[in-house]
């Protein structure tokens, strides 16, 4: 990685802003569902405290949009961080404003750390407002960005803060760059990108970089967005899901035909019934397996079959690197699992370096009991989906560049 982190830079005694992503799900009693982020933010928040900085954490939670909601208040996070770290996490109830620095210039001391309430209760934060930004920049002598999960985001946390004051990457930044660039610039060989989820418009991008440019071996499509793919290609896909966006993007990709190293699935496991993934399948339901291009009007696909699975197995076990992002279906309901689980299982024993992203592929891993075999787990869905497509991210190039060498 070419920009700068917290080891290039002196930090004892500084008032340190590092914006984290302590965006964690929060239950009706206060309790923290996944600590996973908060535990991914610990490497960067302890290097800094070890050396005597002063810590100002800054992050969002949900979509309060502008305005001041005790139920996206990171209040019970500054909890869950203080049972991590082992010592007192202060909690400000705003996160710019002359208490706020007040606190900060004469009661926070070195080695200690406090976290600002929630950024997004100023509509400025997202609005990207240079005196919001300017604002947050003066509570500190010092920018790191270490919240991955919002860099493809040009918000005043993320890119505007860094106008204002010298701005570096913190450890866990550092590492995403590292295993996603080293994807896109000097994969090991075999190279295959397995790429799920619902909506095909969001991937097309990615796949015409991985495809032209990444010139991946293989690139193997699951998940809802295959029948936007197959409905482009003429093919009957009865109830499936197609919306008209993925449609169309679809056909911008098949328009003059699909590259020799591109999958669709062979076969797929489809039901008669709607389904809500928050409940049990309906017991009168009815799903079977049927050829990807035979799914019978009145049906929807809801997983890749099992000739697909072994297909994708294969290929996986055969390469050096793997990345994946997005489920091969509903895995939510376990009779429409397989093929998320087959997925998970073949990259943990493929021996490949592997990187998986996004929310669902990330749960899918820990569901399967296999993400500690998995090289790198993102903790960025979209951000890494934006970085896979080449796009140079927001929150990344606001870093400060380290300098050549000599």
């Amino acid at each position: 990685m070419n920009k700068k982190n917290v080891r290039d830079v002196e930090v004892a005694g500084k008032r340190v802003l590092v914006r984290v992503d302590l965006n964690v799900a929060i239950d009706s009693q206060g309790g923290i569902v996944d600590d996973t982020r908060l535990r991914a933010s610990l490497p960067t928040i302890q290097y800094l405290l070890e050396r005597g900085a002063r810590v100002i954490l800054l992050s969002h939670l949900g979509r309060p949009d502008g305005q001041r909601n005790p139920e996206f208040s990171l209040a019970p996070v500054a909890k869950g961080l203080e049972g991590l770290l082992g010592q007192p996490v202060f909690f400000l109830n705003d996160c710019v404003g002359e208490d706020v620095a007040a606190f900060i210039n004469h009661k926070l001391k070195s080695g200690q750390v406090v976290l600002l309430e929630n950024l997004r209760f100023h509509a400025e934060e997202e609005a990207n407002d240079p005196d919001f930004a300017k604002a947050l920049a003066s509570l500190g002598d010092l920018y790191v960005n270490d919240a991955f999960g919002t860099a493809h985001r040009a918000h005043a946390s993320t890119e505007g803060i860094a106008h204002y004051r010298d701005a570096v990457a913190g450890l866990l930044m550092e590492k995403e760059i590292d295993y996603l660039g080293r994807l896109l610039e000097n994969p090991d060989r075999p190279f295959a990108a397995i790429l799920g989820g619902s909506k095909a418009s969001t991937k097309v991008g990615v796949i015409r970089n991985l495809l032209e440019k990444v010139k991946v071996d293989y690139l193997l499509l699951c998940g809802g967005m295959t029948f936007a793919f197959l409905k482009a290609m003429g093919q009957n896909v009865g109830d499936s899901r197609v919306d008209d966006k993925s449609l169309a993007r679809a056909q911008e990709l098949v328009k003059n035909g699909l590259a020799p190293n591109l999958y669709l699935p062979e076969d797929v496991v489809v039901t008669d019934r709607n389904f809500d993934i928050k409940k049990p399948l309906d017991p009168a339901a009815q799903h079977k397996i049927v050829a990807a291009s035979e799914i019978p009007d009145g049906w929807q696909g809801v997983d890749i079959g099992p000739k697909t699975l072994d297909r994708y197995q294969g290929i996986i076990k055969s390469c050096k690197t793997v990345v994946w992002n997005g489920p091969a279906g509903v895995f939510e309901i376990p009779e429409f699992a397989a093929g998320t689980n087959g997925i998970a299982k073949a990259v943990a024993e493929s021996g490949a370096t592997s990187v998986v992203g996004g929310g669902e592929s990330v749960a899918a891993v820990h569901k399967a009991g296999v993400a500690d075999k998995i090289t790198w787990i993102s903790t960025g869905g979209g951000a890494s989906l934006e970085f896979l497509e080449g796009i140079e991210l927001p929150g990344v190039k606001a870093l400060e560049d380290r300098e050549p060498a000599r």
